[in-house]
């Protein structure tokens, strides 16, 4: 029977099936309307091979681009870890003061070398007495440098006492009365148990009886008034930060006047006095 006048292409050629039928049209390739679950069982077995090649060649291809991505990343952020330093942090690990169990005799070397320099910037510097020292006192004491903080602490033999630090704003009569300031502190403050409201109550007492027990200051100067202020009378060392150093953004852990030999606690076996 001659070809369908109304088309052009000849009719196409198609294997037979399973069941020897030559005279079914051939399956859309594409799985699409009109084809079926047969029809699709029956595609040739080299076309599907091929279209599993080319799938995984593609999947491949994809991860060897993303991998080639990831490792010239990795990279560069490598070669900028290795350029350019990390940002400054806004000092938030600085310390003024020996950390516990730290030597003594090393916290006064570092200290003393802190002072190094030729800048003319101000530092916030820690001063350590060699002994406990009265309110009125402390302005003579910082050598005419501002105050910016007050430590107090009550001494008592073998009893673990508060270290509190008042912060004070400008001028010597603010710093005269942290002493004052202080006992409020402690005064404020709820205890565990009958020992430790014990040891607040002598604190507090003789903070406001005005007790010699002021046992260091936080000041502000240049490195060469700090030289100076290291040089007093009754002055054990001084300690100063970087110049970049923010206020409020350091540690403040004082050397007590009675610290020798490694910074420890002191023991808390002896007896609470009344006042």
């Amino acid at each position: 029977m001659p070809d369908d006048p109304r088309s052009s292409e000849p009719a196409p050629e198609t294997a037979p099936d399973d069941r020897g039928d030559s005279s079914a049209g051939q399956a859309p390739r594409d799985g699409g309307p009109g084809s079926t679950a047969e029809d699709l069982g029956n595609m040739p077995a080299e076309s599907t091979a091929a279209d599993d090649d080319s799938a995984t060649r593609r999947i491949s291809l994809r991860n060897s681009v993303i991998f080639g991505i990831a490792a010239v990343g990795a990279v560069i952020l490598l070669v900028i870890a290795f350029r350019e330093p990390p940002p400054a942090s806004a000092v938030a690990t600085d310390r003024l003061g020996p950390a516990p169990g730290e030597q003594v005799e090393h916290y006064l070397v570092d200290a003393k070398a802190s002072l190094d320099g030729a800048d003319t910037d101000q530092h916030w510097a820690l001063v350590s007495f060699t002994e406990y020292i009265a309110p009125q006192q402390l302005p003579a004491a910082a050598d005419g440098l501002r105050i910016s903080g007050v430590i107090q602490h009550v001494p008592v033999d073998r009893v673990q006492t508060p270290v509190i630090t008042v912060a004070t704003p400008g001028g010597d009569e603010p710093a005269v009365k942290s002493g004052e300031a202080a006992a409020g502190l402690v005064a404020a403050q709820q205890f565990r148990d009958e020992r430790s409201a014990a040891v607040a109550h002598v604190t507090e007492s003789r903070l406001r009886a005005g007790c010699a027990c002021t046992a260091g200051l936080v000041v502000r100067g240049t490195l060469t008034q700090l030289r100076d202020l290291a040089t007093q009378p009754g002055v054990r060392a001084v300690q100063a930060l970087p110049a970049d150093a923010v206020a409020g953004r350091f540690a403040v852990s004082p050397l007590l006047p009675g610290s020798s030999d490694t910074v420890t606690s002191s023991p808390d076996d002896g007896p609470v006095p009344a006042e």
